[in-house]
């Protein structure tokens, strides 16, 4: 079917109260046709519809979740379906860390879907587990546990926003700190806390990976110099068999104790490096800006 190379057939999906709402309203802002709640079986009928509408519509993004009980557990056939009739499609699963979604709940009032006597953190861990197997494979996986809305909706229009059609691969490089946890959507993970530490060194405890003299003090190093051109020729045979499985989204995550230093000295040169390639890349420091996100030593 040429007819659909063109077609943008997004599947959103996650954990309740990760920000589905707000991604589907992102994405009906960039253009999208947007339903929510569609029942899975629906969804290759929807998809023939949508290519059969006079003008036909190109863009489409669908909300299924847990919501849907029963009719929920047609998801796989469903996309099975979509597969038969050559229609392509990508699915973005939002997750956040148990905590966090407990937190949203408690602050906006509202009952779990699975709402089961008020056992809520029950409820949590009870719709993780049903939803791994459909985040196993997830075109994209953004865990919003520390992002702001305007955070998640910039991070939306990046990934489908007019132009990103084109990009074979969007990299997201993300430092972060070790003793905050680690990142939920990460891919590859990367633990620096074997290089030099800057914390012990009293001119550069209050500064940061983006500062040139913490820079310089990492790599100075000939392991962190040793170590990133070790890493880039990984990446460089990891890369293209990543895009050869449709992969449109991948989050290395760079930890170090605190998040602060190693991890985001390292970040930033990575994101450097890959730019320089055929990918759309994004460098995020998770916690750099967190109180007492200072080095520890370890």
């Amino acid at each position: 079917m040429d007819q659909n190379k063109e077609f943008s057939f997004v599947i959103i999906t996650g954990l309740s109260g990760a920000g589905k709402t707000l991604a589907v309203w992102s994405l009906e802002d960039l253009g999208f046709f947007c339903v929510d709640n569609l029942p899975p079986a629906l969804i290759p009928k929807f998809a023939e519809l949508c290519q059969q509408a006079e003008g036909r519509i190109n863009k489409v993004a669908l909300v299924i979740d847990i919501r849907g009980r029963r009719f929920f557990d047609d998801l796989f056939q469903a996309l099975d379906e979509l597969k038969k009739q050559g229609y392509p499609y990508e699915i973005l699963f939002l997750e956040a860390s148990t905590e966090v979604l407990v937190k949203r709940f408690k602050e906006t009032r509202r009952r779990h879907p699975l709402s089961s006597q008020g056992r809520l953190l029950e409820d949590i861990l009870v719709e993780r587990e049903r939803l791994e197997e459909v985040r196993g494979i997830a075109n994209k996986i953004i865990d919003t546990s520390e992002l702001s809305p305007t955070q998640l909706k910039n991070q939306i229009i990046e990934l489908y926003g007019p132009g990103n059609e084109k990009v074979r691969l969007h990299i997201t490089v993300m430092s972060f700190g070790y003793k905050y946890g680690i990142p939920l959507d990460s891919d590859l993970l990367i633990d620096v806390r074997f290089l030099p530490n800057p914390y012990y060194q009293k001119d550069l405890q209050l500064k940061t990976g983006c500062d040139p003299e913490v820079q310089e003090y990492v790599f100075k190093s000939l392991l962190a110099t040793e170590f990133l051109n070790k890493y880039h020729d990984l990446l460089n045979f990891l890369l293209p068999h990543y895009v050869s499985e449709g992969k449109t989204h991948l989050v290395i995550a760079v930890g170090c104790t605190g998040g602060k230093h190693r991890s985001v000295a390292i970040a930033n040169r990575l994101g450097e490096a890959l730019a320089q390639k055929d990918y759309q890349v994004t460098v995020r420091h998770r916690d750099l800006y967190k109180k007492g996100a200072g080095e520890e030593p370890t």
